[in-house]
């Protein structure tokens, strides 16, 4: 091995060395169990901090050191300002990637998955995470997803979980259905394959019943999540408010419903357009001829392959065929040509659309695509307010006939005044929507409501490596739920199964298994073949840590009450959708059936960005790939942990290029080096030593808290660096090893360096003569005698660069600054014979003078 972990400060014969430390506490922390929270006899203020849980893909990488070290540091934090902190750790350990490369390599995906979690969980121990090991859990043991089922069977009975057939999206390489959150760009977000749609009877979770709460409930959330995040849920669950307005057709009883956000642009309808895989227009087709209906169906082969994303894009060109039918427009009596398009889709609204061509932009590139007519209903070059311009016979003016969408192909889609709207004419947009909507009502051809972007959550997969779904399908009975007391229902054993992909899930052909007897009427049946989407493993896991090894209870209430929901949460923004969508739906359902009293799982949530390297994601096909096991070796876990807290703010991404762990040892090894040098006993007097250091020290204990707490993890190591250098110079230049005020900074600097190095601060902790453990010792209370501040020091800038520091007076006065840095020489060196044009004065601590010539 390398002598990299060894550094040149060797005094006494002694030196920092990161794997002798490493080797010599954790056995210590095994047996002391300093992190354990479970003492219900522990009177401390509760804290809940939570990683996101890892997927057992391999070793660690950098993006779990980054990750999991800032969850670390909000841990170590609370348990040193007094709290009793639970933080615990488990994985997510069922799903498609472990049973495709179970499949690559002819095993088990129990094999692959247990053996992963072995390696993980021995390289998590090696970066010293404040975990509560005690309460570690897997997905996929039937110990976990025995709860699982006892969560599905809850919705079930309250009728939010519920079978239908439906076209689903469907990945032709993994041979199962995807939720359209798990569509990215038109490929499925797991193996990149295309994405096609496909009619399959599949199991849901009726998450649109809940949209309402999920968008308003956001509002508990602002100012403690991600503002990109809350606006990312918000246009997700897409609410709108607009009018279902109801269209009759020709030779149809029933009318049909049409959903639309603008109701003003009534009159403005040419044509109506239906999903082409919807049952309306099935049902509209089979009225018409056969030339018709092959067209239609030539048409609608066609669309099955296209996915969602690609069937909304605004620059693909427009397709679609003509039914031959027609509709009427509930305002104006007009006949209305029916049209089938892709660019509609089945369960958005009703599965048709009205066509409004001036002002809605599809529908102007349809129109323009089949000669359609365009009219304009919203003039958009009158004023919403003041006089109203009068209108001649409903048309636009002459001079104007650039804005008209059917020559320049741009929809006019701003405000404006109605035009050809008949009794609405003059009216603005804004005063038009309600009167329009409002005269529908009155006439029963509408209605005001309300349209969501949400769609049910599609929880069926067709593979093996999944919880199964507690359903049994009785010929006579239907749908049967398995009794809880035949939970859980376990994955048989995957010897003698084909798992590979093919359209049906592998259980299907588990025969003893598949056959059962329906519980309800005890005639023969089946199992459910599908297993649950992993989605619903994560939904409600942070509840499961608190009683993780129970096998009475998913969770116990109680213990929800003194810990739940979780104060800090922190993982990758790419989960800002998907997972805390289905969380924050799960845990409101949970407080609806009186399980927990709150209706947020996540408080507070801190994302993490990327580590790249040379800007672009790390990638081993691209050979730019940064090993975690090997800079651990290289480095240590204290020196990884510090250069990610270093590297700047959680959010942004780090580029391992442009870090230094080799730079953290260093700073870590003088660190370690100030707690060996210490002469004087831990009972001396702190108040009498040196002040200058006493300062700098209580300064830190003062700004650190704050920091920590706004997340500005990079500024406190920069402080902390700050104080070693300082004690440093008191210990070389004097007042000396001995003095009090060094052992304080001292046994301050190991107190925070828990946070980022926990191995170098226990070992500081040792030395500076105190029992361990260092991660419980109270956060040291700032004097506020000592924050009182005689000087400062002033920078002044020209042109952007430092040319001096002043020392002054914290109350000087900006007018008296900047006459001090005018005088300074090194300024007026800098200025020369140039003009200065500007000054700011930021009293006491900058001025910034501006030139020009």
């Amino acid at each position: 091995m390398s002598d990299e972990r060894n550094t040149d400060d060797r005094r006494d014969g002694e030196r920092y060395d990161f794997q002798a430390i490493q080797e010599k506490w954790l056995p210590v922390w095994d047996e002391l169990k300093p992190f354990a929270a479970g003492d219900p006899a522990d009177k401390r203020p509760r804290k809940y901090v939570l990683d996101m849980f890892p997927y057992p893909s391999g070793d660690l990488h950098m993006g779990h050191a980054e990750a999991f070290g800032f969850g670390d540091i909000v841990a170590r934090y609370w348990r040193h300002q007094g709290f009793n902190v639970l933080h615990p750790i488990g994985w997510d350990s069922f799903g498609l990637p472990a049973e495709n490369a179970a499949i690559q390599r002819g095993v088990d995906p129990r094999e692959w998955t247990y053996a992963n979690i072995a390696q993980q969980k021995a390289s998590f121990r090696q970066y010293g995470p404040s975990f509560d090991w005690d309460r570690e859990l897997h997905t996929s043991d039937p110990e976990y997803y025995r709860w699982n089922q006892w969560l599905f069977l809850q919705l079930f009975e309250k009728g939010l979980a519920y079978r239908k057939a439906s076209p689903v999206n469907w990945c032709p390489n993994d041979q199962t259905v995807l939720a359209n959150e798990q569509v990215v760009d038109g490929h499925c977000e797991r193996c990149g394959a295309e994405v096609t749609k496909k009619k399959l009877t599949q199991w849901y979770f009726r998450i649109t019943d809940y949209a309402d709460r999920l968008i308003d409930d956001l509002n508990q959330l602002e100012g403690t999540w991600p503002a990109k995040v809350l606006s990312m849920q918000r246009n997700w669950i897409g609410r709108s408010n607009g009018a279902d307005v109801s269209f009759s057709i020709e030779g149809r009883a029933e009318p049909v419903s049409v959903y639309t956000t603008r109701p003003d642009t009534l009159y403005g309808v040419t044509f109506m357009v239906v999903a082409p895989d919807s049952e309306l227009a099935a049902e509209l087709v089979a009225d018409t001829s056969d030339e018709v209906k092959g067209r239609f169906q030539a048409y609608l082969d066609s669309v099955k392959g296209e996915s969602e994303i690609a069937r909304l894009a605004t620059d693909r060109q427009k397709t679609g065929v003509f039914l031959e039918r027609y509709a009427i427009n509930p305002l104006s009596g007009e006949r209305l040509p029916i049209w089938a398009a892709d660019y509609v889709l089945a369960d958005y609204g009703h599965g048709a659309i009205m066509a409004v061509p001036a002002h809605d932009q599809r529908d102007l590139d349809f129109a323009r695509a089949f000669d359609l007519p365009v009219r304009v209903v919203v003039d958009t070059t009158q004023p919403v307010t003041g006089a109203i311009p009068i209108i001649v016979d409903g048309e636009l003016p002459e001079d104007l006939p650039s804005i008209d969408p059917a020559k320049t192909g741009v929809a006019l889609t701003g405000d404006g005044r109605l035009t050809n709207s008949g009794p609405f004419d003059g009216l603005s947009k804004a005063n038009a929507i309600p009167k329009v909507t409002a005269a529908l009502a009155s006439s029963g051809l509408g209605a005001k409501t309300k349209n969501y972007r949400l769609r049910d959550w599609l929880i069926s997969r067709q593979r093996y490596w999944g919880t199964p779904i507690p359903i049994i399908h009785c010929d006579a009975c239907g749908e049967v739920p398995v009794p809880e007391d035949q939970l859980p229902v376990r994955l048989p054993d995957a010897a003698g199964l084909d798992l590979r992909p093919k359209g049906m899930s592998p259980l299907a052909a588990a025969e003893d298994w598949i056959n059962v007897d329906c519980p309800s009427c005890g005639k023969p049946a089946k199992r459910d073949s599908d297993t649950m989407d992993t989605f619903v493993d994560s939904s409600w896991y942070f509840l499961r840590f608190l009683n993780p090894t129970s096998d009475e209870i998913a969770f116990d209430p109680k213990e929800a009450d003194k810990w739940a929901p979780v104060d800090q949460y922190v993982g990758g923004v790419e989960h800002a959708i998907l997972h805390l969508l289905y969380s924050r739906f799960i845990t409101k359902v949970l407080f609806d059936l009186g399980k927990v009293g709150f209706t947020e799982p996540f408080s507070a949530l801190l994302n993490q960005g990327m580590v790249i390297l040379d800007g672009s994601k790390m990638s081993k096909s691209k050979g730019n790939l940064v090993e975690f096991a090997q800079e651990l070796r290289s480095y240590g876990a204290d020196a990884l942990r510090v250069t990610m807290a270093f590297a700047g703010p959680p959010e942004d991404d780090i580029d391992w290029a442009d870090v230094s762990p080799a730079g953290s040892a260093k700073f870590l090894a003088r660190a370690w080096r100030v707690a060996h040098d210490v002469t004087s006993s831990p009972d001396v007097a702190w108040k009498d030593g040196d002040e200058k250091l006493r300062k700098v020290t209580h300064h830190f204990l003062a700004e650190a808290p704050g920091l920590i707490e706004a997340g500005k993890f990079n500024v406190v190591v920069a402080r902390l660096m700050e104080l070693v250098n300082a004690t440093r110079k008191a210990i070389d230049a004097g007042p000396g090893a001995g003095d009090p005020a060094v052992r304080e900074s001292a046994e301050v600097t190991a107190m925070a360096l828990d946070l980022f190095a926990p191995f170098t601060a226990e070992d500081m902790w040792a030395k500076l003569g105190y029992q361990p453990s260092i991660s419980l010792v109270p956060w040291r209370k700032a004097d506020r005698s000592l924050l009182v501040e005689d000087q400062v020091t002033a920078v002044v800038q020209v042109d952007g660069k430092v040319r001096d520091r002043l020392e002054v007076s914290p109350k000087i006065s900006g007018e008296e600054l900047e006459q001090l840095a005018r005088a300074s020489a090194a300024v007026q060196r800098s200025v020369g014979d140039r003009e200065i044009v500007n000054v700011v004065v930021r009293a006491p601590r900058v001025v910034s003078i501006a030139t020009k010539g």
